[in-house]
């Protein structure tokens, strides 16, 4: 089932096609934290990321997005960004899942006896 999913899906993890031209063309440059494999071509012009799981883009850590986008050349493997003390670990977009933010008053809001600051609209 998983070559199918592979042949015919792209969101379900890296296509046949893929696979393929990482085989032929890819030289490994790294990996992160999360299992995500960046890959370039020969001369560097060409990058991707194979992702471990679900395929998202906000699960690329900053440092990884900017050597994808060519904002600097060297990747974090090579040359490891200097972060700041106060600078929070990256973490993925949660919008829309189960860790996602619900203000107070919110009807997705979690808890029991959660305040409602509106009231209903009736047509009359």
């Amino acid at each position: 089932m998983k070559w199918l999913l592979q042949a015919l899906t792209w969101w379900n993890g890296e296509t046949l096609a893929t696979r393929f031209f990482t085989w032929r063309n890819g030289k490994k440059v790294g990996a992160d934290a999360d299992g995500n494999v960046y890959y370039q071509n020969a001369d560097g012009t060409r990058r991707w990321v194979i992702f471990n799981g679900e395929v998202e883009a906000s699960r690329i850590a900053p440092e990884w997005h900017g050597w994808l986008h060519h904002t600097w050349q060297q990747p974090p493997t090579e040359a490891p960004l200097a972060t700041k003390p106060w600078v929070k670990p990256h973490r993925a977009n949660a919008t829309g899942g189960p860790a996602a933010y619900h203000p107070t008053g919110s009807l997705l809001a979690a808890g029991p006896g959660v305040a409602r600051d509106y009231e209903a609209w009736t047509p009359e």
